[in-house]
């Protein structure tokens, strides 16, 4: 259990994917830039045996900004989509209408 304090210093924003791209040598991999209202954003993500990268433009994702940057494969990754789980297949989450974004999930 966290408490709610712990909760609010997630910063979890809605993103918009712009542009998307398998990681050279890397099976799972996918290197996404994300428009999160501000700035924009590089991602990596193990999605890359589930989607293919051109059914992710312009796709609405909830993206936690507020992570420390990491390093994958030599590529940092600047946040973490979220997905829910099925089955041990990833399954990317959406708005059911269009926000801007940068929208805050809260």
């Amino acid at each position: 259990m966290i408490t709610f304090d712990d909760f609010k210093k997630l910063e979890i924003r809605i993103g918009k994917i712009i542009s998307a791209e398998k990681v050279e040598g890397a099976d799972k991999l996918l290197k996404l830039e994300v428009d999160i209202g501000e700035a924009k954003r590089q991602i990596v993500a193990g999605i890359a045996g589930y989607y293919n990268p051109e059914e992710l433009i312009e796709r609405e994702i909830p993206v936690l900004v507020n992570l420390e940057p990491r390093r994958i494969r030599g590529i940092e990754s600047q946040g973490m989509l979220l997905a829910a789980v099925e089955g041990g297949r990833p399954v990317l989450l959406s708005p059911d209408r269009e926000v801007s974004p940068g929208s805050m999930i809260q």
